[in-house]
């Protein structure tokens, strides 16, 4: 029998995990000792925060950083062909979106391996959900350019194509450069296109909240360092 690839999900913050995600979650980690990971510290910190009698000593835990090498992720399923199953968890919310466990589950396409999607929190999703946007059509960008005007005529572009498509259009930043972003947003958009801002989805200190750009004008909120979505629609 051939061993599965779980793909687990992690809280989007310092939430209990039971809060956020099913019992489902804890069962099969509380089954895993293999898993293939961005960061093992934080990997360790969620394994141990949502099974806290789960032996440390007994997990084998792969790196997915930007240091490990091809040749190495290539061999982190291998101990599928004996029957064990694997773990791909992500730093936060679900594996293989915005994050770079996809080329694992590629991998796993590729051998014939079972893919298990576990249910959890994904912000992207859940900002989409809290818009008010187009649900039915909509799009994730992933980061816009860091260079200023490269980064305005993108969201230019995108603002473009909202209105064109009717597709609501979804991007991130870097959260130290969020308020940059929230600025150029305004600068660059249309007065009547709608924005959404999403921060802090799932924590204590969540915001959400869709305006006209217009609006957002007279609008001061504080994205400092706090992991946020973006999306913009133009009717």
């Amino acid at each position: 029998m051939i061993g599965k690839l779980y793909l687990i999900p992690t809280t989007l913050g310092d939430t209990e995990p039971l809060e956020v995600m099913p019992l489902s979650v804890k069962k099969v980690i509380e089954e895993i000792d293999y898993y293939i990971v961005e960061n093992e510290k934080t990997a360790r910190k969620f394994i141990k925060k949502i099974s806290p009698k789960k032996s440390q000593a007994s997990l084998q835990l792969m790196s997915l950083d930007k240091y490990a090498k091809d040749i190495e992720t290539r061999r982190y399923l291998d101990v599928c062909k004996e029957g064990i199953n694997v773990g791909l968890l992500s730093e936060a919310g679900v594996p293989a979106v915005a994050d770079p466990g996809a080329t694992i589950v590629k991998l796993a396409h590729e051998n014939n391996i079972q893919v298990v999607p576990l249910v959890g929190p994904s912000s992207i999703l859940m900002a989409m959900m809290s818009s008010g946007m187009n649900g039915q059509n909509f799009a994730f960008n992933g980061y816009l350019p860091i260079d200023k005007d490269e980064r305005r005529k993108t969201i230019k572009e995108l603002e473009k194509l909202s209105k064109d498509k009717n597709q609501a259009q979804i991007f991130i930043e870097t959260p130290y450069r969020n308020e940059k972003m929230f600025a150029d947003l305004k600068a660059a958009l249309s007065p009547a296109t709608s924005l959404c801002v999403a921060a802090d989805i799932t924590l204590l200190t969540e915001f959400i909240k869709t305006l006209s750009v217009q609006d957002w004008k007279h609008q001061t909120i504080d994205l400092y360092k706090k992991p946020a979505i973006f999306i913009i629609q133009k009717e």
